[in-house]
């Protein structure tokens, strides 16, 4: 017997883009039951939304039983789909919203380790100043991984990314905020921290196990590394001051995330006069797309105009 044909999707209202937005919770959590709590509604609710949007589709998204939750290989293409389908209206709400007098929308800030609370971002005096100028507009601010925050803001996922500069890419504009000194530090609790300055130290520093980002950064931060035992690897801030603070390794950090520990005297910077680096930190956005004058008065806030 002739298998008869699927019938295809006709046109996308707001039902099916609210089905969808369950679709992608439920993807993102990683189940149905991690989802409750995102969605705030419960897990047979979601379940129904889910077997509702299989059925618009005619296609099967997700396995989901004793065996956990996992994707079909049609469920990977619709969530794909899904997410550039959401971008495309983000795009189109964000053109729109560009052509009013008042500012309305979301403006999505996207920051790398440490700097939300640097002082030298401004960022909350920025915020401050934002919120009163345009107060209809809902600011999303997160961190992420430096390369997630280039492939954001590429992508049209996020508005604005803080970021330490460290190569140029032909889609993206980049705007400099500050500069932030960094030096090489051992904790109390490392040998090197009482010795003296000589010739001898410089010697014992390139043979003491350093911590580093682990990812390609400035030339000039791979240049201070070229002769150095790397030995472990700490993205983030916070947790490579820890593996500083154990006494175990040396590394490199900006004088001000380290300011406080520096002055109760548990760091010290080793060699400074030749082991140091200038941390350029950016703000990088879209190079072309269409306007978007919420991310330009941002901009503008934290430039200090």
């Amino acid at each position: 017997m002739k298998k008869d044909l699927k019938v295809t999707l006709g046109q996308v209202g707001d039902y099916e883009i609210r089905l969808l937005k369950v679709f992608e919770a439920v993807v993102e959590c990683g189940g149905f039951s991690a989802a409750e709590s995102e969605l705030s509604i419960g897990r047979s609710t979601i379940s129904n939304h889910i077997a509702n949007l299989e059925d618009r589709l005619d296609l099967k998204l997700c396995w989901r039983g004793r065996g956990g939750f996992s994707l079909t290989g049609e469920g990977v293409e619709v969530y794909e789909l899904m997410k550039a389908l959401f971008s495309a209206l983000e795009s189109f709400r964000s053109g729109v919203n560009a052509l009013h007098v008042s500012l309305t929308g979301e403006l999505r800030v996207i920051a790398s380790d440490a700097i939300c609370m640097d002082p030298q971002s401004r960022l909350p005096e920025a915020i401050a100043q934002f919120t009163r100028a345009a107060p209809d507009v809902n600011v999303l601010l997160d961190v992420k991984a430096l390369n997630d925050i280039e492939r954001m803001i590429l992508n049209g996922e996020a508005d604005i990314g803080l970021i330490p500069y460290h190569r140029q890419l032909s889609g993206l504009k980049y705007s400099t905020l500050y500069v932030d000194p960094c030096h090489l530090y051992c904790s109390r609790s490392h040998p090197l921290f009482g010795a003296k300055q000589s010739a001898e130290l410089r010697d014992q520093v390139l043979r003491s196990k350093v911590v580093h980002a682990g990812i390609h950064t400035s030339p000039d931060v791979g240049a201070q590394l070229a002769d150095m035992n790397k030995a472990a690897i700490s993205y983030f801030y916070e947790a490579r001051l820890a593996m500083i603070l154990s006494g175990a390794y040396i590394g490199f950090m900006p004088e001000s995330y380290v300011e406080r520990q520096v002055e109760a005297g548990d760091l010290r910077a080793l060699i400074p006069d030749t082991k140091h680096y200038a941390l350029e930190v950016t703000a990088i956005t879209r190079a072309h797309g269409r306007a978007n004058r919420a991310r330009d008065l941002f901009m503008a806030l934290l430039a200090g105009n």
